[in-house]
């Protein structure tokens, strides 16, 4: 089984700074693609950053030069930093890991439980 437990969210006003951290343990191989998503109140989950073992990065074109996703392979873990942010941020903010739990095992997708971060003055 495999577990993810994100940490960092909070509350902060317009314009302030987060940083999200979100670790993956248990029986792991290796970890592909990890990726943070978020859903809004009455909206459906979005992916908001996704990153690659090489470092590749891509992002939803509203969080674009605010938010930086990097990940640390040797500890399974991805970090959001979310800068400038904007009540329209608020949400709760889902770490995800595309994880092979085997070398000859295919790819599952696994999602943590969530962290609120709520943007208000």
């Amino acid at each position: 089984q495999v577990q993810l437990v994100e940490s960092g969210g909070g509350l902060v006003q317009p314009g302030g700074s987060l940083r999200l951290s979100c670790a993956a343990s248990g029986s792991i191989f290796s970890i592909n693609a990890m990726a943070w998503y978020r859903q809004a109140p009455g909206k459906e989950r979005e992916l908001v950053a996704s990153i690659i073992s090489g470092g590749s990065a891509n992002y939803v074109d509203s969080v674009k030069g605010r938010f930086t996703i990097s990940r640390d392979n040797a500890k399974n873990t991805v970090y959001l930093e979310m800068n400038s942010l904007k009540p329209e941020d608020t949400a709760v903010y889902y770490c995800n890991a595309k994880v092979r739990l085997t070398y000859a095992s295919g790819t599952y997708s696994y999602f943590g439980r969530g962290t609120q971060v709520t943007v208000s003055s």
